[in-house]
């Protein structure tokens, strides 16, 4: 080998060494928890639009973005779960469900948790209020507590002779208290049961 070629050659290797280590500084890690089955199809179509969505702000899943996932529907160990995204330490996590959430905050304080699918992160201990959560979950409400109040109210604009309203819920779910309380307080003021 010539010394012009070498030098050439480790000239060129000396400049592709720091784009592989961008490239390899550059992939970012996302943990996902979720508390649903793996084959649910709506589990499917909301991952989906993450990725979509990511995609959009320039991440693209094996490109620049690797994401993990677990699946946790009744019954599954979710803690066994948490612990075991938390030792891939990623950049970030993102939790479905009270019971992701809750075992996600046990296995860590210091990665960011951001929760979807939560009905009181509040009295739940997640987030000290939904302004500023502290800590470091933060997240998404799909109802907030006075949805079940307003719809009462819709029910009884419908049908103003309206005397009884029924919630079907799960007792043994977070949400069941969260939302039958806020019923419940709002109820006598519309004259239902």
């Amino acid at each position: 080998m010539r010394r012009r070629e070498f030098i050439s050659l480790l000239g060129g290797a000396a400049a592709a060494w720091p784009l592989a280590a961008r490239a390899q500084q550059g992939m970012r890690r996302i943990g996902v928890l979720v508390g649903l089955a793996e084959n649910d199809p709506e589990m499917k179509e909301r991952l989906a639009r993450l990725r979509q969505g990511l995609e959009k702000f320039g991440w693209a899943e094996g490109s620049n973005l690797r994401i993990d996932y677990r699946f946790a529907p009744a019954g599954a160990q979710v803690h066994l779960l948490a612990r075991e995204l938390v030792a891939l330490q990623p950049d970030l996590i993102i939790t479905q469900s009270t019971p992701a959430t809750a075992a996600m905050q046990l296995e860590t304080s210091t990665i960011p948790i951001v929760f979807a699918g939560v009905a009181d992160p509040i009295g739940s201990g997640f987030v000290a209020s939904l302004s500023r959560p502290g800590g470091n979950l933060t997240g998404l409400l799909q109802y907030e507590e006075g949805i079940t109040g307003k719809w009462l109210a819709m029910l009884k604009e419908i049908s103003p002779n309206l005397k009884r309203a029924a919630l079907v819920a799960n007792p043994r779910t977070t949400p069941f208290d969260y939302f039958v309380d806020s019923a419940k307080a709002l109820a006598p003021s519309l004259a239902i049961e």
